[in-house]
């Protein structure tokens, strides 16, 4: 079965990958103030682990997604599951391997990374610990950028991505048959206790990381609170889809707190990117 490229980029939700570039730069300015000359490759390494995982999704629900989604590349017919697998197998191992090439501590976050990410589709997703499982991820992923020196200070902002990730997990097990109002308000509390851990301890970088905190709340809040007002499916989705994207308004918050005016752009500039994606996207979903 000859697959076509953008079949595969599908498979693995390509355009959501922007929204984990940014993760191991959070954990490394907030660690030691730079994000360094291992920026890229860790960059590179959350994309590759984060497109696995979607693989992998899509392998372990491939019976599930013939019924409720069949548009997806492997009910739909496009991508067997053979590949699906193979392609989470290649993206982990390049991930890793990216991980490692920037150091021996980061690399060795990366292979804990992995094996959540691998445990979360293949084993936890339809448990109760799934939305924890992920949440760890999140978390771990930001630590793979603050792996080394200092790596403590990073702990806050990899608790207040890995508290969005879990909330956003479990309002989107509900992008089907709807969610509740209760989960989508816990998820609408977690959105404002990860803005405000953005200004604890922002000192003299304060304003900055309030005006990054608002930034994250207008992309994330207004549809939480929707869905809890009416958790149908419809809203479900779109509190997901809009909690995924403001990951990007997230970790600016958490970079600008520190300072760091040049990852501060660069992340602001990947933002714009996944506007303009969205913008142009005319199929399948992020989620």
């Amino acid at each position: 079965m000859t697959v076509r490229l953008p079949d595969l980029l599908d498979l693995v939700r390509a355009p959501a990958a922007l929204t984990v570039l940014g993760d191991t730069a959070v954990g490394a300015v907030n660690a030691r103030g730079a994000a360094g000359g291992a920026a890229v490759p860790l960059a590179l390494a959350s994309a590759c682990l984060y497109a696995a995982g979607m693989a992998l999704n899509d392998y372990a629900d491939a019976d599930l997604d013939a019924l409720e989604r069949p548009e997806r590349p492997i009910p739909s017919g496009r991508v067997s599951r053979k590949t699906a697998l193979r392609t989470g197998g290649v993206l982990t191992v390049a991930g890793i391997s990216l991980a490692f090439s920037a150091g021996r501590a980061s690399g060795w976050v990366s292979v804990a990374l992995a094996a959540s990410v691998w445990t979360y589709d293949l084993v936890a997703k339809p448990t109760r610990l799934g939305p924890v499982v992920m949440a760890a991820c999140r978390g771990l992923d930001v630590l793979m950028g603050a792996a080394g020196p200092g790596w403590q200070r990073a702990l806050t902002p990899a608790l207040a991505i890995a508290a969005h990730t879990g909330a956003l997990t479990v309002v989107a097990a509900g992008e089907v048959h709807g969610t509740t109002r209760a989960a989508a308000a816990t998820a609408a509390a977690v959105s404002v206790g990860a803005a405000a851990a953005g200004v604890v301890g922002a000192g003299a970088h304060t304003s900055a990381a309030l005006v990054g905190g608002a930034g994250y709340l207008a992309a994330t809040l207004p549809s939480q609170i929707d869905a809890a007002r009416e958790p149908d499916a419809a809203h479900a989705r779109s509190a997901a889809r809009h909690s995924i994207h403001a990951m990007i308004p997230l970790q600016i918050a958490l970079v600008a707190r520190t300072g760091a005016v040049f990852t501060t752009a660069a992340l602001l500039g990947v933002q714009l990117a996944g506007r303009l994606l969205a913008a142009a996207r005319t199929r399948g979903d992020v989620t």
